[in-house]
């Protein structure tokens, strides 16, 4: 009798080894630590949230100016979105992340130092760089620290990291910035040996070196718009759909809440300022856990509909001048950017095989932080000509009526979009 043939060899989504991952056998632990540089650069991405007012009253410059200022960070961000995810795909996540490391670093000297709005675009930028990075390669890199069997354990806990990180640098910068002396440096100071733990966390991360990988590794230009692979499109799609408009909201918190905080409640103080931008994001932290049992298309449809449902309560909060309501519109925006957030990286994580993992991570940001750069910046320079509850108002309609959509178009798409527990 002949013998029988050997089966096929399982394709790059089954739990056989994959590119890039590491062992199911990985103690958690490791996961969590292979989060932690996603939340130091994070913390960097907003602390200078709370410290833009001292800036503006040593500096001058208007909301527009400070849009624009916040805007560069996007800008930075897209530019590396471009090749970073790539670039790790093809190379490694470590050659990525640690130059990401050293340029966040050079950040935080920059801020420091910082004594006109030239240097704070900078300081900016090289943020922007950093983080487009990370949430490319630092995040594929929980993913394969995790294992193929822990795929939707690593998509909560770097989704997490991220959020977390950007809650408390604002946070840290609020209560460093009133307490400690010089409060535009102390922060940044701190921020930098945070910095200097990921970079050692990096260097010990146990993932594999981008040589001994097994699979063919991604083909085509090295700067390009990152994109996803044949029949994982629709995946990519619906996660933009809600996370972009989450991430708009919150980003529009962070540019001008201290201004609207200003305006409502007749304070500078910056610990509030980082206290509102810390709740938001520990909202966002939060909700992840509590829904991430849930199915993918559930929670974001539920992220939709909580930013839609934080938009008409900022809305409300600039109209009749109520503190209360512009905290509640900020925890809000937080949760709907989590669930947005978690909703689309998991659908990635679930479809995308670990060689093609970073540059779909990339596309998916790229989506969500084109308009949350573009959106506050707007409505930064509309406030400076009709005033800032005109504004607010005008900049929450829209974010109210692309959050509605985005919960409709995964909606309509439920029957289509392969969904598993």
């Amino acid at each position: 009798m002949p013998r029988t043939a050997t089966a096929p060899a399982p394709p790059a989504t089954a739990t056989a080894p994959t590119t890039g991952a590491a062992p199911t056998t990985t103690p958690l632990w490791w996961i969590w630590l292979a989060a932690w540089p996603v939340t130091a650069v994070f913390v960097l991405s907003n602390a200078a949230t709370p410290l833009y007012v001292l800036w503006q009253h040593d500096i001058g410059f208007s909301k527009g100016t400070l849009t624009v200022v916040f805007a560069f960070y996007i800008v930075g961000l897209i530019g590396s979105l471009l090749v970073s995810g790539v670039l790790s795909d093809r190379i490694g996540r470590k050659p990525v992340l640690l130059p990401a490391l050293v340029l966040a670093l050079a950040a935080c000297l920059v801020f420091g130092t910082a004594t006109s709005v030239a240097a704070l675009i900078v300081a900016r930028l090289f943020t922007g760089i950093a983080v487009g990075a990370v949430v490319s390669a630092g995040m594929a890199a929980v993913t394969d620290v995790a294992g193929p069997a822990r795929r939707r354990t690593a998509a909560l806990l770097a989704s997490c990291a991220m959020v977390f990180g950007a809650g408390l640098g604002p946070l840290l910068a609020g209560v460093l910035s009133e307490l400690a002396p010089a409060p535009t440096t102390t922060v940044f100071a701190v921020e930098a040996v945070l910095l200097a733990t990921a970079v050692l966390t990096v260097l010990r991360m146990p993932l594999p070196r981008s040589e001994r990988r097994p699979q063919p590794k991604p083909t085509g230009p090295w700067i390009r718009v990152p994109g996803v692979p044949a029949g994982t499109g629709r995946q990519l799609a619906l996660g933009i759909a809600v996370f972009a408009p989450g991430i708009t909201a919150t980003s529009f918190v962070l540019s001008l809440g201290p201004s609207l905080l200003s305006g409502l409640l007749g304070t500078s103080s910056r610990i509030v300022a980082g206290a509102m931008a810390f709740v938001m994001f520990l909202a966002a932290t939060g909700v992840q856990f509590a829904v991430q049992r849930l199915r993918r298309r559930t929670i974001l449809t539920a992220g939709a509909a909580t930013t839609a449902l934080g938009m008409l309560t900022l809305v409300a909060a600039v109209r009749t001048e109520a503190v209360a309501l512009l905290v509640l519109a900020a925890l809000l925006a937080g949760a709907g950017q989590g669930m947005g957030q978690l909703g689309g990286l998991s659908l990635l994580n679930s479809a995308v095989p670990p060689q093609r993992l970073a540059e779909a991570n990339a596309a998916l940001n790229v989506g969500g932080y084109l308009p949350a750069g573009l959106l506050p910046v707007s409505a930064g320079y509309l406030s400076d000509a009709v005033g800032l509850t005109t504004g607010a108002t005008v900049f929450g309609l829209v974010l109210l009526a692309l959050a509605v959509l985005g919960g409709l178009l995964v909606r309509a798409a439920r029957r289509r979009v392969t969904d598993p527990a």
